[in-house]
């Protein structure tokens, strides 16, 4: 959530702000502002779209080689002009965007009222901007140093950049448990959030570690140190996004090109690391730890949302191959209630970003209990995959949509490939069903290719339901989080209520829900409780609840009781989320479509979510 541009350097500054604002649209925010400095500093913002601020701007002077933007995503005060960003000091020298809370500006506000300030804004932004201020007027030090000092004293998250009208060659920025990344031109620098908004200037970034400090300066090289002064050397890496990768290709929408992309996403997660005519899964991130996972006596997934579905599919593959239990964690629940963790356990934190708020507690909490960490993520050089033991990318390319499709599919195809790789090292899967799982595998991109084309069929169906105010999903075993992952979907971009069940559960509460007006989607595919499934429709059928099925292709006994049935290819039972998803994920996005929602931003959402 919230967005962060900047620029230094010879070119002007308000063309690539507004591009790179725009490219962190995905992030979700509620307004948008930019600061240009060209002799003084020329302040625009506005609650909306990054469309509104550009409207707001209109025939205004923008010209200057040097600025900063930001897209807000509200949390302290309600999104409006005054509280978006970016925030000025009170004599108008310095000016500031900020991501991430600082949870003591309290304090620190009624201390800065006392030395006169006053407030226009209801933000911790603006708390921090003057105390940078006050630091720099009482000890008459550089706006570098005041920085430094300033974050010193505040406690909480933060990336930011300041810049400053009696230094205005120069630009400080930091982060702390919120990322941030800067691009190293020729004579020029750019930050940002992540690599989007600066793919196409430059492929050579640093990505800030906490409590560091970045000076950039024009003419110079950029100067790293951290928060107790110590000098640090920045280590260069090469940004590994592709332009195109940030374009919609011909769809209509980013959720659309995303859902289409898992063939070769899914592809690209298994690429190098499933070798089918070796008979091997070789995953070379954990292949160090992969002892500390044969004598785990438990697995803790940790995760939030869509990463935390894809958790509980982990679950039942690490319990069911490798025979290790599991227990799966709410992130954000986890940290909070004292968990018991030994040193014996490996943590695996799943999170599309890697930087999610929530889960990053969580990794530090089982760091200090000696847990071994493990991660999960697409975004290559982020917050968690610098914080865990080892891991492994999902190599699913940029999600720019907010609601998560081919990321879920990616995690998962990872950690079927993970339980594989255990399971075979440790003797508890059989020689024949090791190698026919591998083989199955290796043609689940063909099926979900397969699976979206269904997608004239949904779109049929979502005429018939897009006014529905209830859905009920319901699944059984390795179904059930899917049925989760795909009732996720249609609330977050429909704004239509929904609900994921264990289909056994029904009767234990939600059937008293079910009736004529009440569409049900099913998970009927052929496994292991298939026949308890059947039973499940018959149960909803009794009650007049209209059936929409997802069933294996060929299926004739749910098909006689469903109202609508959607075939997909049979696969082995737990592979079978890859396939039986699809279907869910293009239900979501045409009932939204039909109902006119904002489809990649879908209103109070957020993509990377880095407040806790």
């Amino acid at each position: 959530m919230c967005g962060i541009v900047a620029y230094l350097g010879e070119r002007e500054a308000y063309p690539v702000l507004i591009k790179g604002l725009k490219r962190l649209e995905y992030r979700g925010y509620d307004s948008s502002g930019v600061g240009l400095m060209n002799g003084d500093i020329r302040l625009y913002k506005c609650k909306g779209k990054v469309a509104d601020l550009e409207s707001h701007v209109g025939e205004q002077d923008i010209t200057g080689t040097a600025g900063i933007g930001h897209t807000r995503w509200a949390t302290h005060g309600e999104p409006n002009d005054t509280n978006a960003h970016p925030h000025v000091s009170q004599s108008g020298d310095l000016i500031l965007i900020h991501n991430g809370i600082i949870e003591n500006y309290g304090p620190l506000r009624k201390e800065l009222v006392k030395r006169g300030y006053e407030f226009r804004s209801e933000t911790d932004t603006e708390v921090l901007v003057n105390l940078i201020e006050e630091i720099r007027l009482k000890e008459k030090v550089s706006v570098g140093e005041a920085v430094r000092k300033a974050l010193s004293e505040v406690v909480g998250a933060y990336a930011i950049v300041v810049m400053s009208k009696s230094e205005p060659d120069k630009m400080i920025a930091a982060r702390k448990s919120s990322p941030l990344v800067i691009g190293l031109g020729k004579g020029e620098f750019f930050v940002a959030s992540d690599g989007t908004p600066i793919v196409e200037y430059t492929k050579n970034v640093v990505y800030l570690e906490d409590e560091e400090i970045a000076i950039l300066e024009r003419g110079e090289e950029m100067r790293l140190f951290n928060i107790r002064n110590k000098k640090k050397t920045p280590y260069i890496q090469e940004l590994e996004l592709h332009l195109e990768a940030l374009e919609k290709g011909g769809f209509d929408h980013f959720m659309l090109k995303e859902i289409y992309e898992q063939p070769r996403s899914i592809m690209d997660s298994m690429r190098g690391r499933l070798r089918l005519s070796k008979g091997l899964v070789s995953l070379g991130g954990i292949v160090e730890y992969e002892q500390k996972f044969l004598n785990a006596k438990r697995i803790i997934f940790v995760a939030c949302g869509t990463s935390w579905h894809a958790g509980l599919v982990g679950e039942y593959l690490f319990e069911d191959l490798a025979r290790i239990p599991v227990e799966v964690e709410y992130a954000s629940e986890f940290r909070y209630r004292n968990p018991i963790i030994y040193e014996s356990d490996v943590v695996i934190a799943i999170s599309q970003s890697g930087e999610t708020a929530d889960t990053l507690a969580a990794i530090e909490l089982a760091k200090s209990k000696g847990a071994t960490i493990i991660g999960v993520c697409n975004v290559v050089g982020s917050s968690i995959s610098r914080a865990t033991d080892a891991g492994s990318y999902t190599h699913a390319g940029p999600e720019i949509g907010v609601a998560s499709t081919k990321a879920f599919t990616a995690q998962v195809t990872v950690l079927i490939l993970m339980a594989l790789s255990i399971a075979q090292k440790k003797g508890t899967i059989s020689k024949s069903k090791y190698r026919n799982l591998l083989t199955e595998l290796d043609s689940i991109p063909q099926k979900v290719t397969q699976a979206l084309e269904t997608n004239d069929q949904i779109k049929y169906l979502s005429g018939i339901f897009m006014n529905a105010r209830n859905f009920l999903y319901l699944g059984r075993g390795y179904s059930f989080p899917v049925a989760l992952e795909g009732a996720l979907k249609l609330k977050e971009i429909s704004y239509i209520h929904a609900e994921g069940y264990p289909a056994a559960e029904m009767k234990h509460g939600p059937i008293a829900l079910i009736d004529e007006e009440m569409p049900v989607v099913v998970i009927a595919t052929r496994g292991a409780s298939y026949e308890k499934v059947v039973s499940n429709i018959q149960e909803v059928k009794t009650r007049k609840g209209v059936v929409i099925a997802v069933v294996t292709e060929g299926d004739k006994e749910v098909k006689e009781i469903a109202d609508y049935t959607i075939e997909i290819p049979a696969t082995e039972e737990v592979l079978m989320p890859l396939v039986s998803t699809i279907p869910l994920q293009l239900l979501s996005y045409h009932i939204a479509v039909l109902r006119g929602a904002n489809v990649d931003q879908p209103r109070n959402l957020a993509k990377s979510v880095t407040v806790e």
